[in-house]
């Protein structure tokens, strides 16, 4: 058995004079979950189309658990499940009902359909409320609903296209306690996402920026293949204030505002503290804390993106 449950090599996908998705390779080993991290209009959506058959590639190749995704795109979506960051649910039909509908659609039924209905509404955490409307449940328990569905076949490999968007914290938390225990069946993932947290989770990723691939690899060697530079996290008062200082310095690769603390990327950003310090307190900014930290793969997206500047934007 091939050891890549998905193989793409130059994948383009064109509309018009607009070019969504240009050259695209990578692979996915089986049994892993596979990060795919851009923001919104990167080209992460229209990649994934692709790969589920529902768009026809303008140029290159991919295979999905080795069927090829334009000449055998019917039985790719026989192997797969997918999870849009819609959810795809009929909020008029109950939870129950929704999964005998998914199940039906899937080919599941009679006692394989009430054994997979059993495990998708235990693992969901859904017992006792399989007469519920859907629309009365709340994001999360939508999501873990939508993933039951997308799983009550057992398909050897998911898509989930920015699945936790718009969910709390709490939830997506949980959610990708359940994507672990499935990768630790032997279920391979393929999961898009904008948010830096959850990349953290996966075990290999590609970053995508105006359509291409700008760094792929595990995240821990991401970040020490792709990082220009150090990263010195400022806690300060007036943090406004402190970012328009810190660029008017012009000495920094990037001066970038994450949560409550300012991040400043330069190499030999040591040398820098004590001009750093002195800059802010003339302007009136009180400093807490300057840390040198290992940086995070949001501090190493930017960083790559900044070293592609020539990628034109999908947005």
């Amino acid at each position: 058995m091939n050891e890549y449950a998905v193989e793409v090599v130059s994948l383009t996908k064109r509309f018009g004079d607009f070019v969504a998705v240009d050259g695209v390779t990578f692979h996915i080993k089986r049994g892993e979950i596979f990060g795919f991290l851009g923001p919104n209009g990167a080209g992460k959506t229209t990649t994934i189309r692709m790969l589920l058959g529902l768009l026809r590639p303008t140029s290159g190749h991919a295979a999905v658990l080795g069927y090829d995704i334009v000449r055998q795109a019917e039985e790719v979506r026989k192997n797969i499940g997918y999870m849009s960051q819609r959810f795809s649910l009929y909020h008029d039909l109950t939870v129950g009902e929704n999964l005998d509908f998914y199940g039906r659609t899937y080919g599941v039924r009679g006692q394989r359909l009430r054994e997979r209905k059993k495990f998708a509404i235990q693992m969901a955490g859904l017992e006792g409320r399989e007469r519920e409307l859907t629309r009365n449940l709340s994001g999360g328990w939508k999501q873990r609903l939508a993933l039951g569905a997308a799983i009550l076949h057992e398909p050897e490999m998911l898509f989930l296209d920015e699945p936790t968007a718009g969910v709390d914290p709490i939830s997506r938390r949980a959610f990708w306690d359940l994507l672990y225990e499935l990768a630790e069946g032997g279920t391979t993932i393929f999961v898009t996402t904008h948010y830096m947290d959850e990349a953290e989770h996966c075990q290999d990723l590609a970053f995508i920026h105006g359509g291409r691939i700008i760094a792929e690899g595990s995240p821990e060697d991401i970040k020490l293949d792709k990082m220009r530079g150090q990263v010195l996290e400022i806690d300060c008062t007036q943090p406004d204030v402190a970012i328009g200082v810190l660029r008017e310095m012009g000495a920094f690769e990037e001066v970038a505002l994450y949560g409550a603390q300012i991040h400043v990327v330069a190499g030999g950003i040591e040398s820098y503290m004590p001009r750093i310090a002195q800059a802010l307190t003339e302007a009136g900014v009180e400093v807490h804390t300057m840390d040198i930290i290992a940086p995070s793969l949001e501090d190493v997206f930017i960083s790559s993106v900044r070293n592609n500047k020539g990628l034109g934007s999908k947005e």
